[in-house]
């Protein structure tokens, strides 16, 4: 017969699925070092991906991503606590992709022809969304817990940081703060706008536009103000 504490720890509900006062970020359990290691852990991200962009999220278990990975399931859970940890990876994986995107435009930004060097840097953004669905849905799955939803938040800080680097030029005596702020705003338009985007019955192009104008109104705006400081 079970005792009353091991009952209640099996019925303990997923950290992950809990409201918390102050939520931690969802990582793996362990990052591999090893190349053996590290073919397992990607073959794992990779079928997660498949997976996902299949089902989507509420159909989407580890069981299934092991299978396809062709690892057993406790491998899976060397690394990842449950799907939840594994979509959070994903989502750190596309966003340390886009951060590498952006290194060819890191300079350009701005020049005398910044507005066309944006244009161009959403673009190249949208066909990453329009080519790869997966993004959409990991995009999707992080908005299903309050932990994945805090550990998103955590993830596009990060990524604003780049883009803050970036905004210093074109508006150097904006303060610091101000910059942040501004950096994070445009993180969180531009992924909501390209997730939207790529939604059933939307134009692709049509909501890209949109975008546009809302990128370049919000950075002459920014520019303006720097400069009449």
């Amino acid at each position: 017969m079970e005792s009353p504490t091991s009952t209640q720890s099996a019925r303990r509900p997923d950290p992950a699925l809990e409201l918390q006062d102050d939520p931690q970020e969802l990582m793996p359990r362990r990052r591999p070092t090893q190349e053996r290691s590290k073919r397992k852990f990607d073959a794992l991200l990779g079928a997660s991906r498949d997976l996902l962009t299949e089902v989507g999220f509420e159909s989407f278990t580890c069981e299934e991503v092991a299978s396809r990975a062709e690892v057993p399931i406790g491998t899976l859970y060397q690394f990842f606590a449950n799907k939840y940890v594994i979509v959070c990876e994903l989502n750190r994986q596309d966003l340390v992709a886009v951060s590498q995107e952006l290194d060819e435009f890191n300079g350009e930004i701005p020049s005398l022809d910044w507005l066309r060097s944006m244009n161009r840097l959403v673009d190249h953004l949208a066909t990453l969304w329009i080519s790869d669905p997966s993004r959409r849905e990991v995009w999707l799955a992080m908005q299903s817990t309050p932990s994945t939803r805090a550990t998103g938040a955590i993830h596009e800080k990060e990524f604003a940081e780049v883009i803050s680097r970036m905004l210093r030029p074109l508006t150097p005596r904006t303060p610091r703060d101000r910059r942040k702020m501004m950096a994070e705003v445009l993180v969180h338009v531009v992924y909501s706008m390209l997730n939207f985007s790529v939604q059933d019955g939307q134009s692709h192009a049509d909501a890209v536009a949109e975008l546009k104008r809302l990128m370049v109104a919000y950075l002459l705006v920014a520019e303006k103000d720097s400069r009449t400081k």
